[in-house]
């Protein structure tokens, strides 16, 4: 009879090196629990995809400061704003996925770069993971002061009588004012020229001087509709903003299901422990849940919107699809 050679401790050599495999595959295992348990051991980052002073910008800063007082470490928010946020998400993309690198993106790097570049330096559904939801993000379709129309049936009168003439601003190629203005061309049948801009910013400072007749404000605007320096004339949502309840929504408005609206939030390097991803989730959406931040987010024209990594990651999946649509409809590109 043939005997299994025996390790020198008695054990046989065939159990001695499975369970040493065995061993070796929980130590891997540990690795990254190990890591989420020592999180966080040193300052965080946020990389923003746009200048300061923007509504992601201002939304990362106003978590930042509560999410480092949770976490017991600093919170340094860093802008590399350029290519629709594709520069900052690159460069997290490609960072440690330690934990200690997050991005504060709108949810058009995920739902719409994508359809808009031929070619990204990086894959946002591979190479990053969906961490938090931090805002719904709402568009508002303005008018400039002088406009001949007082609300949305009479502004698309005025396009279809005068094809062609009306010029309409948007914060640059495959932005959300961008696609909020062609879905609004594409479902009331309208022909009207559109003028990309560097950011939101100068394009309602040329509406304001009579310079374009209407564009789709992210936010930026509001102060100045509710000084009457512009005509605010709907909500490209599928709800009233709180802030301009007698405001209706261009579904009410008759263009049925009209909603443009995109979710700012924030991603991590693919491969970071779930464990850490989790905890942040946790950590923002308690923020998210106080007065305070909810207030200034209103203000901003958004709502603050707190959903678990799965459901944000279906959110962005929905919205790829929704402007991907009229993306591929208008023959939309980023040039």
């Amino acid at each position: 009879m043939t005997r299994t050679p025996t390790h020198p401790s008695g054990l046989s050599r065939r159990w001695h090196l499975t369970g040493a495999a065995a061993l070796g595959l929980m130590a891997l295992a540990a690795v990254p629990t190990a890591l989420a348990q020592a999180w966080p051991d040193k300052p965080l980052k946020v990389v923003v995809g746009f200048p300061p002073g923007g509504a992601a910008d201002q939304i990362a800063r106003l978590v930042s400061t509560p999410l480092a007082a949770a976490l017991g470490h600093p919170v340094v928010v860093e802008n590399r704003a350029g290519a629709n946020g594709n520069i900052a998400g690159d460069a997290v993309a490609k960072s440690p996925a330690d934990g200690n690198t997050l991005l504060l993106a709108s949810g058009g790097m995920v739902s719409v770069n994508p359809h808009i570049y031929p070619r990204m330096p990086f894959d946002p559904a591979k190479d990053l993971v969906p961490v938090a939801s931090a805002a719904r993000v709402l568009v508002y379709l303005m008018g400039k002061p002088t406009l001949e129309a007082n609300n949305v049936q009479d502004l698309i009168k005025l396009i279809k009588a005068n094809p062609g003439r009306l010029v309409y601003g948007s914060a640059g190629n495959g932005s959300s004012p961008h696609l909020a203005g062609e879905m609004f061309k594409s479902q009331a049948g309208l022909f009207a020229v559109h003028v990309p801009y560097r950011g939101a910013a100068p394009a309602l400072t040329d509406l304001m001087g009579n310079q374009i007749d209407y564009y789709f404000d992210p936010g930026i605007g509001l102060s100045h509709a509710k000084a009457g320096r512009t005509k605010l004339l709907a909500v490209g949502s599928m709800k009233r903003s709180p802030l301009f309840p007698d405001v209706p929504t261009l579904d009410e408005a008759g263009l049925k299901g009209f909603d443009a609206d995109t979710v700012f939030g924030f991603y991590a390097p693919a491969g970071t422990p779930p464990a850490v991803v989790t905890r942040l989730n946790a950590e923002i959406n308690k923020i998210l849940a106080t007065a305070a931040v909810k207030d200034r987010i209103t203000a901003l024209g958004g709502e603050a919107l707190a959903l678990t990594p799965a459901e944000f990651s279906k959110r962005g999946a929905d919205d790829s699809q929704r402007f991907g649509a009229i993306i591929k409809e208008r023959k939309i590109t980023a040039e």
